[in-house]
């Protein structure tokens, strides 16, 4: 899904990416809009991840709406997973499926956040 986010922030449109995907026009735009309803709780939980990652991370500039904010944080997480782990190369795809376990545009995701780690005193 990230892919096609990445695309559309290049005014690609949905029948374009899903003719590069090589899947239905209506599934690209269906995720397209799932991802832009919760734009607000990708860039969240990949901010969450990004600071999970790298305890002093250089946060990202807040793009031009939320959808392209969402992007670039999971572009940001891309950035220090490599740097990191010392990997030549991760994919946008590959980063959000691993944060999200596949269901980035899936009904309930993220779901709500319990925490297991008791609070500071």
């Amino acid at each position: 899904m990230s892919a096609p986010a990445e695309k559309a922030l290049s005014r690609v449109g949905f029948r374009r990416i899903a003719a590069d995907l090589a899947r239905p026009a209506e599934t690209v735009r269906g995720w397209l809009r799932r991802f832009a309803e919760r734009a607000e709780a990708v860039r969240s939980v990949f901010t969450v991840m990004l600071r999970a990652v790298d305890p002093d991370p250089v946060m990202p500039d807040a793009a031009v709406g939320v959808f392209a904010y969402a992007v670039t944080v999971i572009a940001a997480v891309v950035t220090v997973i490599e740097r990191q782990f010392a990997l030549s190369t991760v994919s946008l795809a590959e980063t959000a499926v691993a944060v999200s376990s596949g269901r980035l545009v899936a009904p309930g995701w993220p779901g709500e956040w319990v925490q297991h780690e008791s609070t500071l005193p």
